[in-house]
Formats: C-alpha cells, structure tokens, sequence
C-alpha cells in the first residue's frame, strides 16, 4: 500500500536531512508458509520498490506489516533488514515503534535511533485509550524522548484503534456507576504547542477520512512546519479497491495481491488473520487484468 505524501516541508532546528517528498510504501512483512518471517525476501522487496516503482521511502512495521502481531524481536529484525537493504537505495526509513504499554515502545524508539532509523512513529494506544489530547502527548512524548535526534510522526488511525467521538447509550451503560465514553483526538487540535514537549516531532501519518480534520492541519501548517503522510489512498485504486472490499479485503488480501502483481512471495498473514482465499486471488487477479491503469499496463 502506499501512501501519498503531502508536501510541507519542515523548518525545524533539527540537523539539516534530505526532504521526505514522494510516496512512501507500507510496507508488508513476508512470512514463510509456517508463519516466521521472511528477511531473505526484503532485499528483492526493496529492488522492486526502487526499480519498478520509482517509491524510495517506506514506513515499516506499520498496519499493513502487522507490526502489533509480530514480537519485539522480529520488529527489530525487520527494521534492520529495512536499514540494510535500504542502505544507498532508499532515501527515508520510517520505522513505527508503536505499542500497547510504555516501556516495549521505548524500547523500540532506542533500537530505531541505534539503527539509523530516518523517523520513527507511534501509534495512539487502543487497549487503555488516552481520552483526551494531553493524555495522548504525554504517551507519545515519552517514547518520542528515547529517540531525541529522530523525526517523530504520530500515527493517527483511529478505525484500527476503535476511537469513536461518541457516547454509549446511557440506557443501558455497561458499569452502572459511570458513563462510559469513547474519544477521538482531532489532529488539529493535536498540533497545538506539540512542538514545545516533543521537539522531534515532525507530522503525522493521517490515516483517516475525517477529510476536514486534514484540511485544518493543513491549514494550521501554513508555515510548511510539519509533514502529513496520508494513508488513505483509496482514491488513487477506486475501481480495484471497490470491487475487492465487497469480497472482503484486509491485509491478508493486500499480501496475495502484492504476490500476484509483484512476485515477491509474501506469504500468509500470521493468526488471528487468515490466508486470502483462492477464489478471492482469482476474481482479484482477473479484475487487476481487467484495468487499464494510467501508464497503460
């Protein structure tokens, strides 16, 4: 998947770096057919990336590398086979270092930094959910502070965390004793004085649809201060995307169409996600042939 990046480009006092512009790749893992991960393949992954479609950045261990269902150490395995392939090849590695509790996310942010890492994100956590903006920062800052001299993006995709802006109905509250509430923190609210408790950061990966959420962070940056990378790239894939979600489509369909239109054997995805099913990759296939993508292919 990719991910288009919109194009406001830092002023920040960090030492000066090669500017992100371009799309950046999520990167999928591959797995053997057992469930292990695949580090043989990365090198062919990156080849492909950089000589058949021209993108040299990526952003791993994200959503679409499963990144939460993997270990501690295969994530850093990942990362540096990223770092090692990518060497002269690619011009950002954006590693998400994000967690479900503190101390596996710093971590991570430490082996990011150690390893060379062009940036690092974090994802908001989904299990105990931070209810307010300063919650949320206060989280992101102590991880964002184990990697004091890298880029830090914050990962905002709230259908995967379950953040809703809504109310239970309190006719039938689930503990009697309190309203339960589920929150969701705007972006744009998010930008406001972030600098000043993590001077790393550098933007957000907005992997939503709240389209005027985005238009007021795109505003809020009229300085060209901070980085958007928008992760939802339906609209470049309309057609292919609208008939294969009516099929059912997640991640373990994005790694059966990366193999049939790459090559690269990507494997299945590792449980609770299930192998895409043949009948999919056929209908799949036949409708990727079907197309007539700009460039004429």
């Amino acid at each position: 998947m990719l991910i288009p990046f919109i194009p406001f480009l830092t002023n920040s006092s960090m030492a000066p770096r090669k500017k992100l512009k371009g799309l950046v790749a999520a990167t999928i893992t591959p797995m053997t057919p057992d469930g292990k991960i695949n580090l043989p393949v990365i090198r062919q992954y990156v080849d492909y990336l950089v000589n058949e479609q021209n993108v040299k950045n990526v952003f791993v261990n994200g959503t679409t590398g499963e990144g939460l269902s993997l270990s501690i150490q295969e994530r850093k395995q990942l990362a540096e086979e990223w770092m090692c392939q990518g060497k002269d090849k690619l011009d950002h590695v954006i590693i998400h270092v994000g967690a479900l509790n503190l101390p596996e996310g710093q971590e991570l942010a430490r082996h990011a930094a150690a390893i060379g890492a062009d940036g690092i994100a974090v994802i908001a956590p989904f299990f105990f959910k931070p209810t307010n903006k300063d919650e949320l920062v206060a989280f992101l800052q102590k991880v964002a502070s184990e990697a004091p001299e890298v880029p830090f993006y914050y990962y905002h995709i709230p259908p995967l965390t379950g953040v809703k802006s809504r109310e239970l109905s309190q006719n039938r509250p689930v503990f009697p004793h309190m309203r339960l509430l589920f929150w969701t923190v705007r972006v744009e609210e998010l930008l406001d004085g972030i600098k000043a408790q993590i001077p790393t950061f550098q933007g957000v990966k907005f992997s939503d649809t709240d389209l005027l959420d985005l238009a007021q962070c795109i505003h809020k940056n009229g300085t060209g201060e901070f980085e958007f990378l928008y992760g939802v790239d339906e609209f470049l894939t309309g057609e292919f995307l609208n008939f294969v979600i009516k099929l059912g489509f997640g991640v373990a369909q994005t790694k059966a169409v990366m193999t049939s239109v790459s090559g690269i054997p990507m494997g299945p995805p590792r449980l609770p996600l299930v192998a895409a099913s043949g009948e999919f990759i056929a209908k799949a296939k036949a409708k990727l042939d079907s197309i007539v993508w700009p460039n004429g292919d």
